[in-house]
C-alpha cells in the first residue's frame, strides 16, 4: 500500500518571512500537493524570546495570503497537535529519557564562548566540532562543576565514529562521520531549551511527515537527525534540500536585515506575482509572470530546480 505523502512547513517566527522562506515553503507545498498529499504547518518557536506569538500569527496570515494553505496545524487543528514547539516539551522529554536509558547522554558544562575560544576544531561553516571535553566526567566531577559554575549543565548525545549517509532527493548523496565532522551534539541547552535536532525529529515522526523540504544550509544536520531516528526507532522521512536565495551581490537573505521581507513586497506585488517570480528562479516558470501556487503544480519538477544557490537578479523584485 502506498503511503500518503505528507509535507510540512516548519518556520521559526523570529520576524517577517522573506523571499527565501517563501521559496522553500512553495517548493514544499508543490512537492506534497503534486503527489496528492497533505501539508502540515508547525511553528518552530523553541526560543520563545526570539519567536513571540504575534510573529507566528503574522506568519500564518502571510502563508494564507500567498495561497500556501495547510491541512493540519494552527488554525486548522488535527490529530497530532499541539503544532507549536513551545507547547511540545513533554514529547521531547520522553525522547530524551529513551536516549538516557541507552547510556548515550551526558552533562556538558562548556559554554559556546568557551568552545569558540578554545582550540577545538571547526568545520568550514564555522560550527565547532565538539572535542569531548565533558564526555568522561565522573559523578563527583559533575557535582563539583555544578557547584563551581552555578548553572545547570547542557546535555549532549554521544555519537559513534560512523559515517551516516543518505541520498537527498534533490542534492544527491551526502554523508558525515559524526564523531570526526560533528562531535557529540546538544540535546538540551543549559537554560533548559531543547535543541532543534531532537525537536525536529520527534515532531516530524509524530506528525507523520514523509518528506522534508528545507534549505541547503540544513543539509549537514541530516546525518545527526538520521542517527536520532535510528536510536528512537522512528521512520525517517525523505529529505529534499533546496538552494538558498541570495541577494544580487551574493549575500544570504535574513530576517535580521529585512532582506526582501514580505512587509515590503506585499505593498508592491500580488501573491501571484511573487510566486511567479520565485518559480522563475526555481526553473519551473518559463517567464517571471504571475502564477498562483495551484497554477504552478503542472510545471513543477525537482529536476528543473537548480542545486547551486540562486542570486536574485537586480530589479526582479
Amino acid at each position: 500500500m502506498n503511503m500518503e505523502a505528507v509535507g510540512r512547513f516548519a518556520p521559526s517566527p523570529s520576524g517577517r518571512i522573506h523571499l527565501g522562506n517563501i521559496f522553500c515553503s512553495l517548493l514544499a507545498w508543490l512537492s506534497a500537493r503534486q503527489k496528492g498529499g497533505r501539508v502540515v504547518l508547525r511553528i518552530e518557536d523553541l526560543d520563545t524570546a526570539r519567536c513571540p506569538r504575534k510573529y507566528a500569527r503574522q506568519m500564518e496570515r502571510d502563508l494564507q495570503w500567498l495561497g500556501l494553505t495547510w491541512d493540519e496545524g494552527p488554525g486548522v487543528g488535527g490529530p497530532n497537535g499541539p503544532y507549536e514547539q513551545s507547547a511540545r516539551t513533554e514529547f521531547y522529554q520522553a525522547a530524551l529519557a529513551l536516549l538516557e536509558k541507552q547510556g548515550l547522554v551526558y552533562p556538558c558544562f562548556c559554554s559556546r564562548a568557551e568552545l569558540h575560544a578554545a582550540s577545538a576544531p571547526h568545520r568550514e561553516d564555522g560550527q565547532v566540532i565538539y572535542p569531548g571535553t565533558c564526555a568522561h566526567l565522573t559523578a563527583a566531577e559533575v557535582r563539583r562543576r555544578s557547584r563551581e559554575t552555578g548553572r545547570t549543565p547542557a546535555l549532549r548525545l554521544r555519537v559513534p565514529e560512523e559515517v551516516i549517509s543518505f541520498t537527498d532527493g534533490h542534492m544527491g548523496p551526502y554523508g558525515e562521520n559524526l564523531q570526526k565532522e560533528c562531535g557529540d551534539f546538544l540535546l538540551r541547552r543549559s537554560d533548559g531549551m531543547f535543541a532543534y535536532q531532537l525537536a525536529v525529529v520527534v515532531d516530524d515522526a509524530a506528525m507523520g511527515v514523509t518528506e522534508v523540504v528545507r534549505g541547503e544550509d540544513l543539509l549537514s544536520s541530516t546525518p545527526r537527525q538520521l542517527y536520532l531516528y535510528r536510536l528512537l526507532d522512528l521512520q525517517p522521512p525523505a529529505f529534499f534540500h533546496v538552494p538558498l536565495l541570495l541577494t544580487y551581490d551574493g549575500r544570504r537573505l535574513s530576517k535580521r536585515n529585512a532582506d526582501a521581507g514580505l512587509d515590503d513586497l506585499q505593498d508592491r506585488y500580488t501573491a501571484a506575482e511573487i510566486l511567479g517570480k520565485l518559480a522563475y528562479l526555481g526553473g519551473f516558470n518559463p517567464g517571471a509572470g504571475p502564477r498562483t501556487a495551484a497554477e504552478l503544480l503542472a510545471d513543477f519538477r525537482w529536476d528543473r530546480v537548480p542545486t547551486a544557490d540562486i542570486p536574485i537578479p537586480e530589479g526582479l523584485f
